[in-house]
């Protein structure tokens, strides 16, 4: 594993700034093991994600003004997100160890 998420496409429509729901998974499972876990120290954990590409704010206005999107900038987006940390707290008879 490299830790980067491989390219999942990109289903939007420049002209229309429309895109479809068609590509990624609909359901993700992995099981995950910290290789430097230690019982002692305190740990935090959480999961990004990349969501399907959307068209972009400036290339849905295009669209509707029926103008060329700006060359500037990218034509769409993929936003992240992120999960809800996992706080990982030693217990006191772990310390004593």
């Amino acid at each position: 594993m490299t830790g980067k998420a491989q390219p999942v496409g990109n289903t939007v429509d420049i002209k229309t700034a429309t895109y479809k729901n068609t590509i990624g998974a609909t359901q993700l499972q992995v099981v995950w093991t910290d290789p430097e876990f230690d019982p002692v120290v305190p740990a935090v954990y959480y999961l990004r994600v990349l969501e399907i590409p959307t068209p972009r704010w400036s290339t849905i206005l295009a669209a509707q003004h029926e103008l060329a999107p700006p060359t500037n900038v990218p034509t769409s987006i993929q936003e992240r997100g992120w999960s809800s940390p996992i706080w990982y707290t030693p217990t006191r008879d772990i310390n004593r160890q």
